[in-house]
Order: C-alpha cells, then sequence, then structure tokens
C-alpha cells in the first residue's frame, strides 16, 4: 500500500492563508496526501483579529498552533521572538514529522520555521522566492529562505531565474505562477449587500480600499499621516484593512490601526476600518473597488488580474514586477492625491487595466502539489550542492 505523503503547511497571518487556501483545499481533499496546517504569527493575536478562526471556519482543522510570542517593538523583541520561534517549531515539527513543509513569502515567522526545519533535516518548499522587496527587511527574509529552501515554486519566469543565480539546481526551481491568482480565478464575489453587512457601511459611490502596512526605519507614521492626508483632501468613500503584524514590529502594526481607527471615527459613514474581511470578502471588494491605494503587494499582484487600477504608495513593494495598472507616488500628501485621481479617471482604466498580470493567473495549486506528492524525497538529509549557473538559459 502506497503511504500518503504528509505535507505541513505553514500559514503566519491572513494573507497568506489566502494565497494558500486552493493548495489547502487540494491538499485535504487529495487521498494520497496527509496535510497537516500549521498556524502562526498574528493569526494567533486578538489585537489582528485571530485569525486563525478563518481557517478553523473552513474546516480545515489545525495540526498545530505555534505562538512566537510577538510582543513589542523594537528589534529586540523581534529578535527573542524568532528565537522563540525556532524553539516552539521545532517541537511542532518533532510531533508531525512531515515529509516537506511548505512555506511562502517573507515574513520573520517564515524564517524561524525554516530555520527548525532546516537544523531537522525536513525538506522546505518555498512559494514566491526570488522576488524583491526592497522597502523594508523582508528582502533579506525571503532570500533566506530561498537558500534554506529544498523545492522552489516562483511566481512569474523573472523570478525563477533570480532564483537560480542564487545557486539553486534548475531540477528543483519551477515557474508556477502567483497562486493567490487562482483564488481571483474561482471566486464567486458576494454581493453589494452582502458586503456592506460585513464592511458596516454602504458602498456606493466612488470607492477606494485601502491597505497600509509598517514601512520600519521611522517611516511609517509619516508615510500613513501622507495617506490620510490625501484621503481626507478627496473625501472618498474608502474602506480599510488593518495592517499585518509585519516582520518590523507588532507595536508598528498596532499603531497604524489605531490610527485608522480615529480616522475613521472622525468621518463616519464615508470612512470604515476593518480587522478582516475573509479573503472572499476582502476579493470581492477589490473586485468592486474603484481603486485600491497603499503599500500591500495585493495591490500590485491581485488587483491587475481585476483590471483595478493600484496607486502603490512608498517604496515597501520597490523591486517587483508591476503591470500597467499600478501608479508608484512617493509617500506624500500631494502625490498620492494626483496618483488617486489618475487612477480614477476612466481614460486610465480603459487604457492602464486591459493589460496582462505579470504573475500569471488560472490553476497553480494543482501543479504545485502534483510536484510535492511525486518529488523524489531527499534520501540523506537535505543536500543542496550549489549550482553554478554562467547565464544564457537555465
Amino acid at each position: 500500500m502506497k503511504t500518503r505523503r504528509k505535507i505541513a503547511v505553514l500559514t503566519s497571518s491572513r494573507a497568506d492563508y489566502g494565497l494558500l487556501y486552493w493548495l489547502i483545499r487540494r491538499a485535504r481533499a487529495d487521498p494520497g496526501v496527509r496535510l497537516q496546517v500549521v498556524a502562526t504569527g498574528s493569526h494567533l493575536s486578538a489585537a489582528f483579529g485571530r485569525t486563525e478562526r478563518l481557517i478553523i471556519e473552513d474546516g480545515i482543522p489545525l495540526a498545530a498552533r505555534v505562538d512566537m510570542n510577538v510582543r513589542g517593538g523594537t528589534d529586540l523583541d523581534t529578535a527573542r521572538s524568532l528565537g522563540t520561534g525556532v524553539t516552539r517549531m521545532a517541537e511542532a515539527l518533532s510531533r508531525l514529522s512531515p515529509d516537506f513543509m511548505v512555506v511562502l513569502g517573507d515574513r520573520f515567522e517564515i524564517l524561524a520555521a525554516a530555520a527548525a526545519a532546516t537544523a531537522m533535516r525536513i525538506p522546505i518548499a518555498h512559494l514566491h522566492g526570488g522576488e524583491s522587496s526592497e522597502g523594508v527587511i523582508d528582502e533579506q527574509i525571503r532570500h533566506a529562505v530561498t537558500k534554506l529552501a529544498y523545492l522552489h515554486f516562483t511566481a512569474a519566469e523573472p523570478y525563477r531565474r533570480r532564483v537560480l543565480q542564487m545557486g539553486e539546481d534548475p531540477r528543483r526551481v519551477f515557474n508556477v505562477g502567483a497562486p493567490g491568482l487562482e483564488y481571483i480565478a474561482r471566486l464567486r464575489p458576494l454581493g453589494r449587500e452582502a458586503l456592506e453587512l460585513r464592511v458596516g457601511m454602504r458602498l456606493d459611490g466612488p470607492l477606494v480600499l485601502a491597505t497600509f502596512h509598517p514601512e520600519g526605519g521611522g517611516r511609517t507614521r509619516a508615510s500613513l499621516a501622507a495617506l490620510l492626508a490625501a484621503l481626507s483632501d478627496l473625501d472618498l468613500r474608502t474602506v480599510f484593512t488593518y495592517a499585518n503584524a509585519d516582520a518590523e514590529a507588532d507595536a508598528e502594526g498596532r499603531a497604524v490601526n489605531s490610527a485608522l481607527r480615529r480616522f475613521c471615527a472622525s468621518r463616519p459613514g464615508l470612512c470604515r476600518a476593518v480587522p478582516s474581511l475573509g479573503q472572499d470578502g476582502y476579493l470581492s471588494l477589490l473586485a468592486r473597488a474603484d481603486a485600491v491605494v497603499g503599500n500591500s503587494s495585493s495591490g500590485i499582484l491581485e488587483a491587475p488580474t481585476l483590471r483595478v487600477p493600484t496607486v502603490n504608495v512608498g517604496d515597501r513593494q520597490a523591486g517587483r514586477l508591476r503591470a500597467p495598472s499600478v501608479v508608484d507616488v512617493p509617500a506624500s500628501k500631494p502625490a498620492i492625491v494626483r496618483g488617486l485621481r489618475r487612477a480614477l479617471s476612466k481614460d486610465f482604466r480603459r487604457l492602464r487595466c486591459q493589460g496582462k498580470n505579470p504573475y500569471g493567473g488560472g490553476e497553480v495549486s494543482g501543479k504545485i502539489l502534483r510536484i510535492l506528492k511525486t518529488f523524489p524525497l531527499p534520501a540523506e538529509g537535505v543536500r543542496k550542492p550549489f549550482h553554478d549557473w554562467h547565464g544564457g538559459r537555465p
């Protein structure tokens, strides 16, 4: 009898859960897979909506909950949480003993999990490697996880080539596209009334969806102030989603969310801040929006597929591939106002929002799962000789 392959999938926030959703669903339904979902990071934080409930409400049992003790807002607090995370993740992995551990992106919780898995000789499958997010510490974390990972699933061909430049074997690097776009392809959008109930506000008139995450380096407060001042001047109906507990600091995320609540309280009926809409609610609202604004990767990855203009503020997403529908502006009030006016114009949507998303689209989870089920497991530990690449066609 063929043994089911044990695949652990780590999710640390509402954001990466949405991207991993269809991979998790497919793996759970596959008789050849024993799925182990591990929740950590902001999923377990009351301040960020305790979004582990979204996983449970989807009928997906949790194999482990790993609290990395993400508290405080200093670099020392983050470093301590990393250490806690490695220890607690190692204990969970020792119990689960997966054949592969799947991680996505560049959050510091992912680095802690990857370090623990590496020490325990558990092969890591990394999604969204090879990308660049130059404006935050995520850049270093993403590339560090790439070097710890055994299998790589990139979102675009340039990113696959970048992973190869880092010495990874081409036989273990697969360009499959961005997994979050599969959710859009399968989405049955919520109707306006259902969305209004979930948001708690009418959604008529020009509608902007805003998400702003901490930037670190002392820039967060000024950048957020510029964004809020611009939205105040334009008097637009705006729905804010809360910031994630990003790698920079839990305290910065709390400060962002507090500022959003104060801003919305001063503009009742016109602005609303929500901790979490769920993936279906968020994407349904994104599809209905006239524009998105902020510094979230969703404006770069998902919005172009829905043909919604993006005003990307600051350099948090610097280095990523962009569709023509993305307008980059510095974090200043005049620049954000100009960017939003441009994005909201009919000509912009007609001329710039019809192009192809560079991150692909369609069915991604099936490709990933087939490889996870069939790729030979390392015979002795996880050996990764450096693979030199001298250009040409990898």
